[in-house]
């Protein structure tokens, strides 16, 4: 590197130097959770032994990926993830940009304040909290819904034992949970679209629904691609906590995941490089979807994350 470039570097870095302070904090909790835990993926090829400890546990290669491929319910499990997390996408994606058009529409701010402060609400609380709340209401003796439908003559159902329903519940109950939270990245897209581009649509003719379709939607065009690209990168991610709560002997079919399998065989089966190589499998299977979803951004001339 020429002096040049460093002097300019340096003078760059000096004239930044206060965004870089305020990022360092960041920066150091990337690297202490999530940089440094890195080297626990050694784990995948070794026969992972507690006295020994993960550097000088003996090495197996691909032992315990062709352990895995082996098993006789891995294929269901990646079919359970892989179809989970699809519908996750199909289905609960759009609803965060449905719902931050929708708010923006809001001409009065009291309501509009008010209005998101109670679909915020529901991100804090905890999937235990709902998972109970769930049970509860979809009860087949004591459940509101069933006591509502039989109002109609329908007989009780147990929602969650029964497979046809488990899905549609999962994918239900994280749109309400995540998908006010999920809208303030495209409230604060939208807020930074240029005011100019509406005057002019409105001195054209344009109607509501014409500035949203032509205005609107295009000025956050970028963030709905970088942000699906990075869902995409977590397909295979259902999040243990809601699965857990929610899974029971008899919804295993449909309820088993990648989460809850490597904690069933390898936190409680005792087999903890097991787990990590279902873990690192998960990555790997996101990464390729994340290198896949930024290719087809870059084929149709879009910004992808890099």
């Amino acid at each position: 590197m020429s002096s040049a470039t460093m002097r300019s570097a340096w003078r760059y870095l000096n004239k930044k130097k206060y965004l870089y302070v305020l990022l360092l904090p960041c920066v150091v909790y990337f690297f202490i959770f999530n940089y440094i835990p890195m080297y626990g993926v050694l784990m995948a090829f070794k026969d992972f032994n507690f006295a020994k400890g993960i550097l000088r546990s003996p090495w197996i290669g691909f032992e315990n990926f062709r352990y895995m491929f082996g098993l006789s319910d891995f294929y269901k499990v990646f079919w359970n993830s892989l179809y989970l997390g699809l519908l996750r996408i199909v289905f609960g994606f759009p609803f965060p940009i449905i719902l931050a058009l929708m708010l923006n529409e809001v001409r009065s701010l009291v309501f509009q304040r008010v209005s998101q402060t109670i679909i915020y609400l529901p991100h804090f609380i905890s999937w235990v909290v709902i998972g109970g709340i769930l049970v509860n209401f979809l009860s087949p003796t004591w459940g509101i819904v069933n006591i509502f439908m039989s109002q109609f003559g329908a007989e009780p159902i147990f929602y969650l034992a029964d497979n046809d329903y488990f899905r549609p519940i999962v994918v239900l109950s994280s749109i309400w949970k995540d998908a006010g939270w999920g809208s303030i990245i495209y409230l604060a897209a939208i807020a930074g679209i240029n005011s100019e581009l509406y005057e002019a649509a409105g001195i054209d003719g344009a109607s509501k629904m014409q500035k949203l379709w032509y205005v609107t939607i295009p000025g956050i065009k970028s963030t709905i691609i970088i942000l699906f690209i990075l869902r995409l990168g977590q397909i295979m991610g259902n999040g243990f906590e809601q699965i857990f709560v929610l899974q029971n002997p008899m919804n295993l079919d449909v309820s088993e995941v990648f989460e809850t399998y490597a904690y069933r065989v390898g936190i409680l089966g005792g087999r903890f490089a097991f787990g990590t190589t279902v873990g690192l499998f998960t990555s790997v299977i996101g990464l390729i979807f994340l290198l896949l979803g930024n290719w087809l951004a870059k084929l149709m001339k879009e910004d992808g994350i890099w």
